[in-house]
């Protein structure tokens, strides 16, 4: 019989001590049985941002329902309400602590569907339907270009936050529905102009897409003092947004995006004088 031969755990060896062999077969304390145990996504989202956001979503669709039965300005008001969802939602989100990937994405299909669809469908049934072929190509073109700006978002975010490469998916359709309300309460038959509210579509869809610098205010904090002039500022805003909304929201809308053009060109402008660049 072999000396060295092991029995029943105990190892035999040539020494004669008898000593149970406790490690063999056995993992390491502390480990995990279950291997796959590990890479499992975490259960249930965060209640409070997303149900903000899926009241933006519900916004969007509600804006393309009030379309189709013809009420347009219900429609402009259900893409203002989707902004609004869509602004407390994240500031939400940042000041609880709750932001999380599924967060991330559900926001992004929300705003596809509040921002890139709601708009071009609104807009199509207000005055794009009498161009045919081309309207509807339009009207894609602008969903297109949504989502393209809403996949360059979620690549690149966190690289700026204090501005937005290209206009924002919100603040264009702000701008499709501070345009409809206006034709509506001023009364305009949109089928003169059938012709410039595509190419407003078109010039929308193409900032949105652009390299153009906007302004994100993600650093604006209400907390801060505000100068005396800029409460002013304030007053009349609100004063004018009282006066007559629909042009309010759209002389606001119009002065973001001209702004962001202006400081563009001035920027390459400067570029090119500047001879060490």
């Amino acid at each position: 019989m072999d000396t060295n031969e092991t029995k029943a755990g105990f190892d035999t060896s040539a020494n004669g001590s008898n000593k149970p062999n406790n490690g063999a077969g056995k993992p390491p304390k502390g480990s995990n049985k279950s291997t796959g145990s590990s890479n499992k996504p975490a259960k249930g989202f965060y209640v409070l941002p997303n149900l903000f956001t899926t009241a933006g979503l519900f916004a969007g669709f509600y804006a393309i329902m009030q379309a189709r039965l013809g009420h347009f300005e219900a429609a402009s008001l259900a893409i203002y309400a989707a902004m609004v969802m869509d602004i407390i939602d994240g500031r939400l989100a940042r000041l609880t602590n709750t932001q999380s990937d599924f967060g991330s994405e559900y926001d992004s299909l929300s705003d596809m569907v509040s921002f890139g669809v709601a708009p071009a469908m609104v807009l199509f049934e207000f005055a794009l339907t009498d161009l045919g072929r081309f309207g509807s190509l339009v009207a894609f073109i602008y969903i297109a270009c949504a989502a393209l700006r809403l996949a360059r978002f979620n690549v690149a975010a966190g690289s700026d936050k204090t501005h937005f490469t290209g206009v924002p998916s919100p603040g264009a359709a702000a701008m499709i529905a501070s345009t409809v309300w206006v034709f509506v309460d001023a009364g305009i038959t949109p089928s003169d102009y059938n012709v410039g509210l595509a190419l407003l579509m078109i010039a929308m869809a193409l900032a949105m897409v652009s390299n153009i610098k906007y302004r994100s205010f993600k650093d604006f904090e209400f907390r801060d003092k505000m100068p005396f002039v800029g409460l002013i500022v304030l007053v009349l805003i609100i004063a004018f947004v009282y006066l007559d909304p629909p042009s309010a929201f759209l002389a606001i809308g119009s002065i973001y995006m001209i702004s962001g053009a202006v400081f563009y060109l001035l920027g390459k402008f400067r570029g090119k004088q500047d001879p060490s660049e």
